[in-house]
């Protein structure tokens, strides 16, 4: 009986050391986040909004994954750039379509709905179509912001050079309704999915028009996170709809689920920015 003990006990440790090794060999990814100066959260912020995503992703891949908060954007492409950020999402979209072509990033994901430029004008404005604008006055983000390029692009398209026009370039997007409003430009430029927008659209005004839709809030992998890492990761964010936790994450994030079929159309933006 002693002896059967005795080979119990040394079971019981063998188990524990395996455990012990597999929990140490387990790596922490980092997952990169930045929503830019004019995102409004901090890393507390950013830590609460997308840890609960991250844990999820770890949790696809029996790993660790943190958050890891990146304010500036010059920031995040040096460390994307010098591989320092396993996993990455960012808005705008521009920098994650960087990482792909640039920095030998993979396409994970990117989120519903599309971003667009929305162009609007006053309630009261005479301008009906987006030919009206040509010779009007214009306001947008600082010239080299993602939306005014976005808006600039989509404009090209439509037969109009912004830089040939008379613009207004701000810092804030808040300042660009209250421009229209007061009648000091004649149309605006911002975001789909910004504040500026939401608020303009809950006080009646109107949109004269919106741009065809791109890529919103990539998420990209490093070349050192597996294809089928990655293939795991997808799964989930597919998933993430299907359940209330899922939903809990969707709606922490601000978005209404991820498409993990579509690298092809986050390859061709900086293209059609002209970047």
């Amino acid at each position: 009986m002693r002896s059967v003990h005795f080979l119990g006990l040394i079971s019981l440790a063998m188990l524990a050391t395996m455990v012990q090794a597999q929990t140490s060999t387990k790596k922490q990814l980092s997952f990169a986040v930045s929503e830019g100066t004019s995102g409004g959260i901090d890393a507390e912020a950013a830590r609460a909004k997308y840890q609960p995503l991250a844990d999820m992703l770890g949790k696809a891949i029996n790993g660790e994954v943190k958050v890891v908060f990146v304010r500036e954007f010059s920031a995040l492409e040096k460390g994307m750039k010098d591989n320092q950020f396993d996993l990455v999402i960012a808005r705008p979209s521009d920098y994650p379509a960087r990482g792909l072509r640039d920095y030998q990033y993979k396409f994970v994901a990117t989120a519903k709905p599309d971003g667009q430029c929305m162009l609007i004008v006053h309630k009261d404005s005479p301008l009906k179509k987006v030919a009206d604008l040509k010779g009007k006055t214009f306001i947008m983000p600082e010239r080299n912001a993602y939306m005014t390029r976005f808006c600039r692009a989509e404009l090209r398209d439509q037969g109009i050079v912004l830089d040939q026009e008379a613009v207004t370039y701000v810092r804030e997007q808040g300042a660009i309704p209250f421009s229209i409003e007061n009648r000091i430009s004649d149309v605006g430029g911002v975001a789909s999915y910004s504040g500026a927008y939401k608020q303009w659209l809950g006080s009646g005004h109107r949109v004269l028009h919106q741009s065809n839709p791109q890529p919103y809030m990539p998420l990209v992998a490093s070349r050192d996170v597996s294809g089928e890492q990655i293939a795991k990761m997808q799964a989930v964010l597919n998933g993430l709809g299907s359940s209330d936790s899922g939903n809990q994450v969707l709606k922490r994030v601000g978005v209404s689920g991820f498409i993990t079929t579509e690298e092809s159309r986050l390859r061709k933006l900086l293209e059609w920015l002209g970047v």
